[in-house]
């Protein structure tokens, strides 16, 4: 066969391929139409082992590397999980029509909201000077409306900076929804969800482990603030309840700490790598030329922090009344680690190395769920 010839029956493979892809995509939502009637969760990881462990064996007989047939088969159970998730928040979604207010709406995490409510079958507003999503009703400012007792939830998606002060005016007008805040950080905001608390609202507060391209939950978190009101933060978890997503529930000194670690830590680790290969006077392409698996991993890491707000991370850094904990933590550590290289003590860097193989023990099967 000459070369064009290969080229077209390749091109008619991959279209069938794309074929096949989408009728196991239709299965995918009878699949979730079963599960639902039987009661059966929607995630099996049993049967995902069994699967997988079929596929490396049968992808070896062929002569398809085990490793590439396992990374097609997780890519296409992961787009099975979310069709099926998908179906099943529409399909238990607790909206029936009721009203959703969005405040901040049209900010990345306010939009994955907005468009998670809407879902569920909610009639969501934007209240956000920059707009809203096409076909989703805003409006600029969410203090022109005047019935908020309209809204069964209201959600304040704004950044930290703001957000105090909009949950301190809404106490002022105590609506009669639950209402919450999705910030990272909760120390910031604690003077208003106490103001919200002291009038009688329905408050809790949320913070999402995940970013706003995040389309499958499974694996993921999402952690409730007990503000000591049962109702409201029965209602915020009710909302998740059609997902795979894993609930916390903690109290906002709690989250603080814990999150000082999660993202203050993880944060501060990432802009000191970057930093210092910027200030090393390396260029980026020689370093390149030279990267290992381990170097490759982390600049990509550390690429995606570098594309954040500098804002955000700022406030994760600077307003969490736990911060310097974690921060104290990193500085120690590489003070550590740097005095057993520089005196040439093994003895302590082995510890250091087995001190952490330790705590990371069984970390990784965890990590795996969420790939």
């Amino acid at each position: 066969m000459t070369l064009d010839e290969l080229r077209r029956e390749l091109d008619q493979l991959d279209g069938e391929l794309l074929g096949l892809i989408a009728k196991r995509q239709s299965i995918s939502r009878q699949v979730a139409e079963a599960k639902r009637a039987t009661g059966y969760p929607t995630r099996d990881y049993e049967r995902e082992r069994e699967v997988i462990l079929g596929v490396r064996k049968r992808g070896e007989q062929l002569g398809v590397p085990g490793d590439l047939a396992e990374k097609v088969m997780r890519l296409l159970i992961r787009s099975s999980l979310t069709t099926q998730e998908q179906a099943s928040v529409v399909s238990q979604g607790a909206g029936g029509g009721r009203r959703a207010l969005v405040i901040g709406g049209n900010g990345k995490m306010g939009g994955w909201f907005a468009r998670f409510l809407l879902s569920q079958g909610f009639d969501v507003l934007v209240a956000d000077p920059n707009g809203a999503a096409d076909g989703i009703p805003e409006v600029p400012d969410w203090r022109t409306l005047p019935d908020l007792d309209a809204f069964a939830f209201i959600v304040v998606a704004t950044p930290l900076g703001i957000s105090r002060a909009i949950l301190s005016e809404l106490a002022l007008r105590k609506p009669a929804g639950v209402v919450f805040d999705l910030g990272s950080l909760k120390s910031p905001l604690r003077g208003g969800l106490n103001a919200l608390k002291a009038a009688g609202v329905k408050v809790t507060s949320l913070h999402p482990m995940f970013g706003p391209n995040t389309e499958l939950l499974s694996g993921r978190h999402v952690i409730f603030i007990d503000m000591g009101n049962a109702e409201a933060l029965a209602a915020a978890r009710g909302l998740f309840a059609p997902t795979m997503a894993e609930q916390a529930v903690m109290s906002l000194e709690e989250h603080d700490r814990l999150i000082a670690y999660v993202l203050g830590l993880s944060h501060a680790l990432n802009i000191a790598f970057f930093t210092a290969l910027a200030e090393s006077g390396e260029a980026a392409p020689r370093l390149a030329q030279l990267s290992s698996t381990t170097f490759d991993s982390q600049l990509d890491v550390a690429s995606a922090v570098a594309e954040e707000s500098p804002e955000l991370y700022y406030e994760i850094q600077a307003l969490n009344d736990y911060g310097a904990e974690s921060l104290q933590a990193l500085s120690s550590a590489v003070q550590r680690l740097q005095t057993a290289v520089l005196t040439r003590d093994f003895d302590t860097f082995r510890l250091l190395m087995q001190q952490g193989l330790d705590y990371l023990q069984g970390r990784r099967e965890v990590t795996a769920r969420r790939a």
